[in-house]
């Protein structure tokens, strides 16, 4: 269940920056639910292998749905990816933004053959 509120936070504030910078508001929130979901995929798929080479009748006893140690874990890792990858857009987008103008501010005036 708390996926599911990371999930809807994260689409909207992914689709929040897409509509700052006059993007395409779908396509960046489902870029935010695919990096979410790609973490806990792959921080599963690492925890597996963990269980499998140190317990391997620990595997059997995994609860997918309860609240665990490991799942915050997971939600804290999942979150910080969302975070960076956010920040990492957000400076790209403003670079964009302040190189932009200037080129446009240049070609004033030029005649196009």
């Amino acid at each position: 269940m708390i996926g599911i509120f990371i999930l809807i936070f994260a689409y909207r504030y992914y689709a929040s920056l897409a509509e700052r910078f006059g993007k395409v508001k779908w396509q960046y929130g489902l870029l935010a639910i695919g990096i979410y979901l790609g973490t806990q995929l792959f921080f599963g798929l690492f925890y597996g292998i963990y269980l499998a080479l140190t317990d391997p009748e620990e595997i059997d006893n995994i609860n997918y749905t309860g609240f665990s140690g490991v799942n915050l874990i997971g939600w804290l890792l999942s979150i910080a990816a969302v975070y960076g990858i956010y920040k990492f857009l957000e400076n790209r987008f403003l670079k964009e933004r302040l190189k932009g103008p200037a080129i446009e501010i240049q070609d004033i005036g030029k005649k196009e053959d």
